[in-house]
């Protein structure tokens, strides 16, 4: 593999860490001096990138071969801590790299005996399985897979097992080791987002309206799923049984009414919760239209956190939650991707001045995951704007 010799736009990389750090710091003894900003990027913001993964490493290469994951993954961090601007530590990491499995959003529904796609150009994807009729109770019958051995978590240990080898391998990337390696799978896309995985977006919708028994039937097998996979990788892993603080996701529900939620889909999001978290505060992550569940959740589930996508309307839901629920979001990454900086710089100021920041309580970032189509210029305009008009008087 060949190093990266790009020159970084970030020149004071001390500087710069030094700055983060007390923003972080004040921001979480709630005594804020401007909103922090982040940036969510895995790989594919540089898969396509000639400058970054010269090779032409693809998708389908990474996940069939543990060695060409790692090093993408590698080369991928190397340029989001020298290029992408953001309040993170930025320059090499001090200890050495840390890296996970990266299975993308498909490893749930490709455990559950999904076949994965791969498609020129674009992120992973999965076959439904039970798309067909005539299959839609195969995986009732199949029963839960082995959290280990089971579809494609058997490839996910063997690729933590190889990665977890290089530090002793004597590897380094730029001179630095691989600090720690975690197997992908303690979290969770949620139910409702698997079963439009495993049964089809269409197909399970449909089920919910019009055989409600068979969509909670399998809601049931997902959620046992789920929690049997996590517990049972805490307890390799050996960390907490039930972490006082927690989160997940589950995007679909934006796709379902507040009463059809409360009714057939929260006792499932519960049970997460009840089993998984020490009942500390929770966080969730919900792209897409989901402004009807947010205070519902935060009553019901203990949900602090927020980490937002598109289309929201950031200010009013500060109204409506209140100033000491944590709201994360910003400008969308399709308006990212084909705006001027001088737009960018003006979404964010009319963010920020939405009443989104009362309470101290909100963190910019691209809504929601940063697609390669984004000129790092428009990242640079966010980072600028949120450093003149985020900070408290």
């Amino acid at each position: 593999m060949v190093a990266i010799q790009l020159k970084a736009p970030v020149g004071d990389f001390e500087k710069h860490n030094e700055e983060v750090q007390r923003v972080w710091e004040a921001y979480h003894k709630r005594q804020p001096i401007r909103v922090p900003m982040i940036i969510g990027t895995n790989v594919r913001y540089t898969m396509w990138r000639k400058d970054v993964n010269a090779r032409g490493i693809t998708f389908q290469q990474c996940f069939t071969d543990p060695q060409l994951m790692l090093e993408r993954e590698l080369e991928h961090q190397f340029f989001e801590r020298h290029y992408i601007p953001q309040d993170a530590e930025m320059g090499l990491p001090k200890d050495g790299w840390s890296v996970e499995v990266g299975f993308q959003n498909v490893y749930e529904a490709a455990w559950l005996g999904c076949e994965v796609r791969f498609y020129p150009n674009q992120v992973p994807d999965v076959a439904p399985l039970l798309k067909d009729e005539s299959r839609k109770r195969m995986l009732f019958d199949a029963g839960i897979p082995d959290p280990f051995t089971g579809g494609l978590m058997k490839r996910n240990w063997e690729f933590y097992a190889h990665m977890q080898r290089m530090p002793e391998s004597g590897y380094t990337f730029h001179g630095k080791p691989i600090a720690s390696v975690m197997p992908c799978g303690l979290g969770t896309d949620g139910p409702v987002s698997v079963a439009c995985n495993v049964r089809g977006a269409t197909e399970f919708m449909t089920d919910l309206a019009v055989d409600t028994d068979y969509a909670l039937e399998l809601l049931d097998f997902i959620t046992t799923a789920i929690i049997e996979r996590i517990r049972a990788y805490r307890k390799r892993l050996g960390m907490a049984s039930k972490p006082q603080e927690w989160g997940f996701a589950d995007d679909s529900i934006q796709l379902i009414s507040n009463e059809m939620y409360r009714e057939l889909v929260f006792p499932f999001h519960k049970r997460l919760v009840d089993e998984l978290s020490g009942g500390g505060p929770i966080s969730m992550h919900l792209c897409g239209n989901v402004s009807h569940h947010l205070k519902y959740l935060h009553e019901k589930l203990n949900v602090r956190s927020f980490d937002t996508g598109f289309p929201i309307d950031l200010g009013m839901m500060r109204r409506i939650l209140g100033n000491d629920v944590e709201l994360i979001g910003g400008p969308t990454v399709t308006f990212l991707g084909r705006a001027t900086s001088e737009q960018v710089r003006a979404e964010v100021r009319r963010i920020l001045q939405s009443g989104v920041m009362d309470g101290g309580r909100f963190t910019l970032r691209e809504a929601n995951n940063l697609p390669p189509d984004v000129p790092l210029e428009n990242v640079w305009a966010m980072y600028d704007a949120v450093r003149e008009y985020g900070c408290y008087r």
